[in-house]
């Protein structure tokens, strides 16, 4: 399984506190190869909305969709090697989605290509207020924090734009076969 993904890590409402990157991210950009580092709050959201047309019906539905958010902060590091993040980097973001109201609904492990991911729900008075995607593989490391409200089906579309690249999730076609039988 291999994935290419740029994960979200919260969508909060304007009350809500974002998830805090820790300080100790900073430091792995030294050593990636490649890093994305992208902090865009509501008034650079709304200044890049004024940007996208509204008669390209891909860059309608963004440009409606920003109107909810309240930022989007980025950090992904691509490593040469293995081993370059300690597990620890991860762990600090994951406490913070052990918090009340937050509620694990994915989780991919691969003990063969190490490849991880895991998605979390926040939700409060029956509706969702978070979500967070962290992709940890053993050379890349991704976390986005989207702060405001938006529907689980309008993710997607953030795909592409703002730095985010789209959502890529492969299925090798040896295992596909193995399911189909």
């Amino acid at each position: 399984m291999k994935f290419t993904v740029i994960a979200f890590v919260a969508l909060l409402p304007l009350a809500a506190q974002e998830i805090k990157f820790p300080p100790g991210l900073d430091r792995l950009a030294e050593k990636a190869v490649e890093v994305v580092d992208v902090t865009m709050d509501a008034s650079l959201l709304q200044l890049a909305g004024r940007f996208l047309s509204d008669k390209d019906p891909d860059e309608g539905k963004v440009k409606r969709l920003v109107t909810g958010l309240k930022g989007v902060y980025v950090k992904s590091y691509e490593f040469e090697k293995r081993g370059e993040y300690q597990q620890s980097d991860v762990d600090q973001i994951r406490s913070q989605l052990r918090a009340p109201g937050w509620s694990r609904v994915v989780g991919v492990r691969s003990r063969k290509d190490g490849d991880n991911a895991e998605v979390f729900l926040k939700s409060e008075a029956g509706q969702i207020t978070g979500l967070a995607i962290i992709v940890a593989d053993p050379m890349e490391l991704t976390i986005v924090n989207i702060v405001g409200s938006i529907r689980p089906d309008e993710i997607r579309d953030l795909g592409g734009h703002f730095g985010i690249p789209k959502i890529d999730v492969e299925i090798r076609k040896g295992a596909k076969e193995k399911e189909d039988e």
